[in-house]
């Protein structure tokens, strides 16, 4: 067979799970089902696919050490791991992705797979995938259409020719309304799409060029100036910038005559949405779906998702509640669609919380915001085993470091020191400083800043082992 490579896509953003799922931590990090991240558990799925090998992963650059990470802890390295500037939708990732697996002169086949869909039955789906192989090999375009399970008005639709197996593409629809989509499934014909297809690299490149050579040339421009940064290569900013921005669907699927289909059942879910989730999600006999410390009296159909604290529901039904660190979403279940909406006026507002948590997540570890007020912040930092914040200085702010647990190597100025649980030091205003964690356990502490502005954006770097600039 030939050689076959996953495509994992993880560049997006996932707003319609807000408040769980940000631009900063969205959709595919979470674990949302099981303890895996959506991301892990896209990979694990193909454990046992015959022919697989390592992964290109393509992301976003603001996210290239979680992607990273939560990879190593699946115990797998990536072919490449490709970091976009900024998003251009899915044609061009995957352009990049097929233009990256030829670099080394061989024709593989490409499973493009998004990092943030679930798939209950992972055997059937190694099976489709195996299926689809010969017509793969052939040089169809294959894409996996999902057999309906009701007339949903929230995916597009995939019109195939009579058949069995992998068959030709009548036609690709957008979302319907709900009569259409009601027609759509009655007939037989129509499946859902998945977004999950299998093609050799040059077949997509070549009706990408016919059909929007303009993307190619960005993205090889973009590889071709691309830099190499540890384990991960950068796009180009400025010639992906100029990539037009276009789905493979538009691009490609809607307009070749190499497009088929393969019909597939095997529980999945796009996870578009808190009501996808409660579908998907365990249900105790009155229909609900709970997550963390949640107590429920009298309720039914409801999903809630739990925070730290203790989340109480009574009498109630249909209902959606997700709360966490900063913000509280309580929805009815049908109107959970529109959660995009609030996204967007959230940003309107210029409001932190459309973008980013509370709990912020760092190359080295991640911050909690756990009080602020007038000049002052207080932080709860967790640095991982062995690892180190830049050395650096503020302009507007002092600090004060309290370890909770593990030991902290401190620099402040020409000054290196070790602190243990139960000791802290002060960092003043102007001095260069930096942590790090020499132990081998996660390194907690209690940082209190204080002064006339207290910003991110108040860091000047002069040393950065993760490549960060330098303000």
């Amino acid at each position: 067979m030939t050689e076959l490579i996953p495509v994992l896509l993880s560049g997006g953003s996932g707003t319609r799970l807000w408040p769980l799922s940000r631009e900063t931590h969205p959709k595919q990090f979470q674990p949302l089902v099981g303890e895996q991240s959506l991301l892990q558990a896209t990979w694990r799925r193909l454990d046992g696919l015959a022919g697989a090998g390592r992964p290109i992963v393509v992301a976003n650059e603001e996210h290239r050490f979680m992607v990273a990470e939560q990879l190593r802890q699946a115990g797998v390295a990536p072919a490449a791991l490709l970091l976009e500037p900024v998003g251009r939708n899915t044609a061009p990732a995957i352009a990049a992705a097929a233009l990256q697996a030829r670099s080394g002169g061989g024709d593989p086949l490409l499973l493009v797979l998004p990092s943030d869909h679930v798939i209950r039955d992972e055997a059937g789906f190694r099976a489709a995938v195996l299926a689809a192989v010969a017509a793969a090999e052939g040089g169809a375009l294959v894409t996996f259409g999902i057999v309906p399970t009701g007339a949903e008005t929230g995916y597009g639709y995939i019109q195939a020719a009579a058949g069995e197996g992998v068959r030709p593409v009548r036609r690709f629809v957008e979302k319907p309304d709900l009569a259409t989509a009601q027609a759509y499934v009655a007939s037989g014909e129509y499946f859902w799409n998945s977004g999950m297809f299998l093609f050799r690299a040059s077949r997509y490149l070549e009706e990408l060029e016919r059909f929007a050579p303009a993307m190619v040339a960005a993205v090889q421009a973009a590889l071709a100036a691309g830099k190499r940064d540890a384990d991960f290569l950068r796009l180009d900013r400025t010639a992906f910038e100029a990539c037009p921005a276009d789905s493979i669907d538009y691009a490609v699927m809607e307009k070749t005559a190499a497009a088929a289909v393969l019909p597939i059942d095997v529980g999945w879910s796009d996870v578009g949405s808190w009501s996808a989730l409660w579908e998907i999600a365990d249900q105790d006999a009155d229909g609900n779906a709970h997550h963390g410390d949640v107590l429920a009296l009298g309720c039914r159909n409801t999903l809630a998702w739990g925070g730290r604290r203790l989340v109480s529901l009574l009498g109630l039904q249909d209902v959606i509640v997700v709360d966490t660190d900063d913000a509280l979403l309580v929805a009815a279940r049908d109107q959970v669609q529109q959660v995009k909406d609030i996204v967007a006026r959230l940003k309107a507002e210029g409001r932190a919380q459309a973008s980013i948590h509370r709990k912020v997540y760092r190359p080295w570890g991640s911050y909690d915001g756990i009080d602020s007020g007038e000049r002052f912040q207080v932080k709860r930092i967790v640095v991982n085993p062995g690892a180190s914040l830049s050395l650096q200085m503020h302009h507007h702010r002092a600090e004060h470091w309290i370890v909770v647990s593990g030991s902290a190597r401190v620099t402040c100025d020409d000054r290196v020191f070790l602190l243990a649980e139960n000791q802290s030091t002060y960092i003043p205003l102007g001095s260069r400083h930096r942590l790090e964690n020499p132990g081998k356990v996660p390194l907690e502490l209690i940082e209190v800043q204080s002064g006339s502005y207290l910003g991110e954006d108040d860091i000047v770097r002069f040393e950065d082992v993760y490549g960060r600039g330098g303000a």
